[in-house]
């Protein structure tokens, strides 16, 4: 059963840790590289803002972006941006966020993402929670993947494993971590079983293509290759 206001909780407390981190960069830091290919720092900031922004519509009942090409323009053109109107602009958006999320609504009705995702609204602050989280560590500003909620990490993996599962792109895939939660994922055959064991932490950058997956190990097969998200 999905708590979104649990989740709401938890995207209060994402947004003040990474509000926190980004108010100590400088206009240096933030036209400087993330860990993104291509992405600046400001590149991520903005997409931070303008999902912020994008959620809220959904949450309205409003189209998430205009259009692709808008919502990488605003991108594209949010990036060059000194550090203050980074920070102003993520803090206001996430305020935006968060009173769209508070007005009265049925959390159990079905919205309308982009590219013809559909989603239950309750799960629309995991959603924000995800991009949060994720995204921090992408500024590489020293919040790593160890760093994340280990209740966020568990349940950032069964909603990736769910994402792949029946993709006949991969092959039918048993997860374990260092715990003994396990996940399943994949669309091959059952007889083409790969086993991927390792800490819950590696798993999840696997899965979301932040690591190689060099520190798991895989049985009845090698790694899968993931389609990208």
């Amino acid at each position: 059963m999905i708590d979104h206001a649990h989740d709401l909780g938890a995207v209060r407390g994402a947004t003040e840790r990474l509000l926190d981190a980004a108010g100590k960069l400088d206009n240096a830091s933030v036209a400087g590289a993330s860990r993104l290919p291509g992405w600046s720092r400001g590149h991520v900031l903005a997409h931070l803002s303008r999902n912020a922004d994008a959620l809220g519509n959904v949450l309205r009942g409003l189209p998430m972006y205009a259009s692709g090409e808008t919502r990488d323009a605003d991108i594209a053109d949010g990036a060059p941006r000194p550090a203050a109107e980074q920070l102003t602009d993520l803090r206001e958006s996430a305020d935006g966020f968060l009173a769209a999320a508070a007005e009265p609504a049925d959390w159990s009705r079905t919205v309308a993402l982009r590219n013809g995702v559909t989603d239950s609204a309750a799960r629309i602050p995991f959603r924000r929670w995800v991009e949060l989280e994720l995204h921090h560590v992408d500024l590489d500003v020293g919040y790593e993947l160890e760093d994340l909620p280990a209740e966020f990490v568990s349940r950032e993996i069964a909603f990736l494993a769910e994402r792949f599962l029946g993709n006949q792109d991969v092959p039918a895939t048993a997860l374990t971590d260092q715990d003994g939660h396990t996940w399943n994922t994949g669309g091959g055959p059952a007889s083409a079983l790969v086993t991927v064991q390792g800490p819950a932490v590696e798993l999840l950058g696997w899965l979301c293509g932040r690591r190689d997956g060099s520190a798991l190990t895989a049985a009845g097969g090698p790694l899968p290759s993931l389609p990208p998200l």
